[in-house]
């Protein structure tokens, strides 16, 4: 009977005994070391600041037109007799080259008048001097005072004086209208389009094409108002302008010069147009080896020199935000400095009496940046690590996950 009970408790033994020594190891267990969580310390890429003496360049575009442009308009009339091989469009010309001539034989024939004409009028003039001085013989003798004008035949002389200034005159309107048969270029140029064939009838004011002057080309450049503050003044004639556009295949520039504002602000866009100018855009007189035209029509991009100012640091657009910067300091500490962009482009802000040279600026921006942050510079060495403590700095930057 107690050999049944034994091994019926025996069960009931083991497990009151397991229970008692769970119990006691609870009890005498000791609490596990409590360790502050450790973030990792952000690392920043940083740029050293240097001071510069800059120019602060003004971006614009603009289409390349010329400075001087004419329609060849007819000043006789007639038919076309010969059209010039280079009178078609882009057909480059010199001054006084002939285009084109209309049929001269009316206006010959005009001018063998005239002459004809100012003969007659010059033998009637001579004849009228012969009697003239005959009538001064005349009345020599003549005893009643002053011989009357008309007996000297002065009126006579005055009238065939004038039939000769009449002639001369015609004389010179039939050369000139003979001259005008032939349509020359009024100067070195590019033909910009012809509108007559050959043997067609032109009457006065026809339109026979369009000529381009090749000598200067200008190209009209808008800014803002607000920009006009960046230049040093625009009747300047140091103003420079650098212009560039991409021709076959590779980018070509151009340097010129701004001659002027058209001194309004357009009521579209509220931009004020400089007029910068190039001079031979087609390089005839001064061909440079490797270099391209500048062609009109073309549109280009230019930059404007601006007044250069000292004292100017220099930073990519991306590293300022809402008009501040993150300093790095010797103890890799952040501080969000607020600085005086003077202008910012595409590319760059340019900042002036904010940053000193050697100060270290952040390139590298993440979300969480504040001042006082504790940052590691990318190539620099790892630092070394503390352990945190109360009321103390190191453990105010624990307590926020920054070590």
């Amino acid at each position: 009977m107690m050999k049944t009970l034994l091994r019926r408790a025996s069960p009931l033994l083991i497990l009151l005994l397991f229970g008692l020594g769970a119990k006691i190891l609870m009890q005498t267990k000791e609490a596990p070391e409590q360790k502050p969580e450790e973030m990792p310390i952000p690392i920043v890429d940083v740029t050293q600041v240097t001071q510069q003496t800059v120019s602060l360049n003004l971006p614009s575009y603009g289409v390349v037109t010329p400075k001087y442009k004419t329609q060849l308009v007819t000043e006789v009339q007639g038919r076309m007799l010969s059209i010039s091989a280079d009178f078609v469009a882009g057909g480059i010309v010199k001054k006084g080259d002939q285009l084109a001539q209309i049929e001269p034989s009316d206006y010959e024939a005009d001018l063998m008048q005239a002459e004809a004409t100012l003969a007659q009028a010059t033998a009637a003039l001579n004849e009228e001097i012969a009697r003239g001085e005959v009538a001064k013989i005349e009345f020599k003798g003549y005893d009643k005072g002053l011989p009357p004008e008309l007996g000297l035949r002065i009126p006579q002389l005055k009238k065939e004086q004038a039939n000769v200034k009449y002639a001369q005159a015609a004389l010179a309107r039939a050369q000139r209208n003979l001259e005008r048969t032939v349509i020359r270029a009024p100067f070195d140029g590019i033909i910009k389009a012809r509108n007559v064939d050959l043997g067609q009838y032109v009457s006065l004011g026809t339109n026979l094409g369009e000529l381009y002057d090749t000598s200067v080309a200008e190209i009209r450049l808008p800014i803002s108002n607000d920009d006009l503050a960046y230049l040093e003044s625009v009747d300047n004639p140091d103003t420079q302008v650098t212009l560039s556009a991409s021709l076959a295949g590779k980018e070509n520039t151009w340097v010129g010069n701004i001659i002027r504002s058209e001194g309004v602000i357009d009521a579209e866009n509220r931009m004020v147009y400089l007029v910068a100018e190039i001079k031979d855009p087609y390089l005839r007189a001064n061909k440079v080896a490797g270099s391209l035209p500048l062609k009109y029509g073309s549109f280009v991009n230019a930059v404007i020199k601006g007044r250069t100012v000292d004292g100017i640091v220099k930073l990519p657009r991306h590293v300022v935000r809402n008009d501040h910067v993150a300093l790095v300091d010797d103890k890799n500490i952040v501080e969000m400095r607020h600085v005086n962009i003077v202008r910012s482009d595409l590319d760059n802000v340019y900042i002036k009496d904010s940053l000193k040279t050697g100060e270290r600026v952040a390139t590298t921006h993440f979300n969480s940046m504040a001042n006082g942050q504790l940052v590691k510079v990318l190539g620099e060495a790892a630092l070394p690590t503390e352990t945190p403590k109360e009321d103390t700095p190191e453990s105010s930057l624990a307590a926020t996950g920054v070590k």
